[in-house]
């Protein structure tokens, strides 16, 4: 029995020591994106773009997008708006040709879904007498800040061949699903986008709100037969020693699904093609980063290989709970501490929990009044293990949930007298991004067993927002 304990703990060491180190790995990441180097842009006109939207029954949203894109900053004459009115059964070619874009109809009931209908498009772009020198492409919700092509153009003058924009929300407040998908996607842009951008890593494609140069196009095809195409021509950009550029300033507002149904219909989607994408280029990406000693490729590879590091990362979380409860010889992070010094671990997963706000407080998507209340909540961490330990209930699951319970809701009506309603509702939301976190692990076990499920799922859009709505 001994030498069974000794083993299992010997084996979870390992794991979780592993497990950790990753984590540790995004969190040194996301700390250069911190700071904004400051760019010397080039605002000159040069590039001639093809703005491309692949549009399925989109009659409710499109000509918002048409509008914000007519609108660019940007000569005129030096860019085109297309819409690839994909099988559609609704107005949406008819109203995007009434508000000015060059409409192209395609019906084709076996080959369904955007990574089909862009290189139906591409094709009959390469084809044109008129050419241009990147292509554009949106999802048909989006809407896209003035300054978009401007800042496109002058990052690929700089020599990047793909560019990716900032992907905002539209619908933040709309309900705790938006909000958390928000929360997910501002503090990506900032923590992983721009800190990779700070580093000289490839950036990665976010499925909207990016170009790419036509003659790389050319070259390394689309590939469209992948859920998650833009992830699969990210792979194929760094295997050929090119980056995907970041545009921080380059806005586009992306709409988030309501409900919880919708996001997990989508995020399975997403993760099934993070499944299929990883099963065909994590060990080529490996390869190249071990033979040509690129950082770059090594990134990428951690970076694809997502699905797999959620579920050791909610594994190291369940043996933790286990061994917390039931003491049966699995080893724990934690245990490195020990009397005095499991504050330090604590006070380190009080700056986990709060690094996230303050990322957002860097691109004035929360404010500082709001931080101020999170850091005080955080201090739960620090204070009710102090308290329960002084009640002697250290080993009493039922007393520290209570415990947990009643300073939550405590710290809420505090938040209610002193801030109002809309930041009440806010905070609960914000305490919410946890559980829409913890979802993600069912949802990638779905997406990794139905890896080569290639169905695509359309998300419904059914009210209208104008780019100055937001």
């Amino acid at each position: 029995m001994g030498n069974f304990v000794y083993y299992i703990t010997a084996a979870t060491k390992v794991f979780q020591i592993v497990v950790y180190t990753l984590t540790l790995y995004y969190l040194m990441l996301s700390l250069f994106g911190l700071y904004r180097r400051k760019e010397k842009k080039n605002y000159t006109p040069n590039k001639k773009f093809a703005m491309i939207v692949a549009a399925h029954n989109e009659e409710v949203v499109i000509a918002n997008l048409i509008e914000s894109l007519k609108h660019q900053d940007y000569p005129k004459e030096l860019y085109d708006i297309f819409v690839i009115a994909d099988n559609c059964t609704d107005s949406t070619a008819d109203i995007s040709r009434k508000h000015g874009a060059k409409v192209f109809e395609r019906m084709n009931k076996e080959k369904r879904g955007k990574g089909y209908a862009l290189e139906w498009m591409f094709d009959k772009i390469f084809k044109m007498d008129k050419k241009y020198d990147a292509i554009a492409i949106f999802d048909a919700d989006n809407l896209v800040s003035p300054n978009f092509i401007k800042e496109m153009n002058s990052k690929m003058c700089e020599g990047y061949k793909v560019v990716q924009g900032y992907l905002d929300s539209k619908n933040p407040e709309d309900s705790w699903i938006t909000q958390s998908y928000s929360i997910s996607f501002w503090s990506s842009n900032r923590a992983f986008q721009l800190a990779r951008a700070n580093l000289g890593l490839s950036n990665q494609i976010g499925g909207t709100g990016f170009a790419v140069d036509v003659e790389i196009l050319k070259k390394l095809g689309w590939g469209a037969t992948c859920l998650t195409e833009d992830l699969e021509f990210t792979c194929k950009l760094v295997l050929n020693g090119e980056k995907v550029g970041w545009a921080h300033d380059a806005i586009v507002f992306d709409e988030k699904p309501l409900t919880l149904k919708d996001s997990w219909n989508q995020r399975k989607r997403w993760m099934q093609g993070f499944s299929d994408v990883a099963s065909r280029f994590f060990v080529r990406l490996i390869k190249k980063a071990v033979k040509d000693r690129d950082y770059v490729a090594f990134d990428c590879a951690l970076y694809v290989a997502q699905p797999f590091m959620t579920l050791m990362v909610a594994l190291s979380l369940c043996l933790t709970v286990i061994q917390s409860n039931f003491g049966i010889g699995l080893f724990t992070m934690d245990q490195m501490f020990s009397g005095d010094s499991i504050w330090i671990w604590r006070s380190f997963s009080m700056f986990q929990f709060l690094l996230t706000p303050f990322i957002l407080i860097m691109d004035r998507k929360l404010t500082k009044k709001f931080f101020a209340a999170l850091l005080l909540y955080s201090t739960n961490v620090l204070v009710l293990p102090w308290f329960i330990g002084i009640m002697e209930k250290t080993k009493d699951f039922t007393f520290i949930a209570s415990v947990n319970i009643v300073f939550t809701l405590g710290f809420i009506a505090v938040i209610m007298i002193a801030m109002g309603k809309k930041a009440t509702l806010m905070f609960f939301r914000y305490l919410l991004y946890g559980i829409y976190t913890l979802t993600w692990v069912p949802i990638t076990i779905q997406g990794i067993m139905n890896k080569n499920n290639k169905e695509w799922s359309h998300t419904k859009h059914v009210r209208q927002i104008g780019i100055y709505d937001v």
